[in-house]
């Protein structure tokens, strides 16, 4: 009817067929890519990153500035933490003053996404630093809170995307349980120890939530933040209380210069009984997840409390 030959019609059939298989083939795979499609997000630390990991899972895919083993507080963004946030829709932060360099990189960047203040909504302990009461940001140290963080987190990640909020809000209620047993098996660390026999020397102000939570009094020679500078006086009233009450749980921390802490033992003629982790996960397997992290941090610390006197 249209004229065509034998081999032409044989041809078109062939481009028909092909066109058909093709387009069955884009029909089956184009929802499977789009499934497969990570939301990119950026956290601003690594503790901070793996909670998002843990809320976010398969869906997200999680740059993170500050990684392991480094100190937020002395961070300096460069021009590639620029590139590495422009492309993302969300940006978690912690808050309350834990990236002092953020202004400047919000400025810098123009970032086009939503950025996250996962400690919206908490209230947080105050604390004088250099002689200022300031907030303390290390809620991250209290897994009570961490459960309203991994919330925050899943609510603005189904408001990025509306198809996960199901899957979201099923992992942050497993992180949430996962939590709530840390928590249990904490308290069963720290019961033996007598009240009075609670006290830990580390090296900056980072481990306040954890003492409110579970009765632990912590002394620190630096403030909320590295950056701050311990007096001569400071030190010498440290060394006085470790020698008048007989403290001997001494902390070094993975973020922090060990001298200090280090000469503040050997003064008192005390031993360093180790590192916890503040304000970084581990390069080393110790701490790689923020589950990991506190349970280090609490078998060290009721540990070494229990040789106080």
């Amino acid at each position: 009817m249209f004229g065509l030959g034998q081999s032409a019609g044989k041809s078109w059939l062939g481009t028909v067929r092909f066109a058909t298989l093709l387009a069955l083939a884009l029909a089956l795979v184009s929802p499977a890519r789009a499934q497969d499609t990570h939301l990119p997000v950026a956290a601003s630390f690594s503790i901070l990153s793996d909670i998002v990991k843990a809320v976010g899972g398969d869906r997200v895919d999680v740059t993170t500035l500050v990684g392991p083993d480094q100190d937020t507080h002395v961070y300096e963004p460069t021009p590639a933490d620029v590139a590495k946030i422009s492309g993302t829709k969300l940006f978690f932060v912690n808050g309350l003053g834990f990236e002092g360099w953020m202004p400047r990189l919000m400025k810098a960047s123009h970032y086009p996404g939503k950025l996250v203040t996962v400690t919206n909504g908490l209230k947080p302990r105050t604390m004088v630093d250099e002689g200022r009461t300031v907030p303390d940001p290390h809620m991250f140290q209290d897994p009570e809170r961490v459960k309203t963080m991994a919330d925050n987190i899943a609510a603005a990640l189904s408001r990025a995307d509306p198809a996960g909020s199901a899957y979201y809000a099923e992992r942050a209620k497993n992180y949430r349980g996962a939590l709530d047993d840390l928590i249990t098996w904490a308290n069963k660390q720290f019961a033996p120890i007598p009240p009075a026999r609670r006290v830990v020397l580390t090296s900056h102000d980072a481990f306040g939530y954890l003492g409110q939570r579970f009765g632990i009094r912590f002394l620190a020679p630096e403030g909320v933040s590295t950056e701050s500078e311990a007096s001569a006086r400071d030190v010498a009233n440290l060394i006085r209380v470790i020698r008048r009450t007989g403290i001997k749980a001494v902390f070094m921390e993975n973020i922090s210069n060990p001298r200090l802490i280090q000469r503040i033992a050997r003064d008192a003629k005390v031993s360093v009984d180790g590192k916890l982790y503040s304000d970084a996960l581990s390069q080393n397997p110790e701490a790689t997840t923020y589950l990991q992290l506190f349970q280090h941090n609490v078998r060290a610390i009721a540990n070494a409390m229990k040789d106080n006197r």
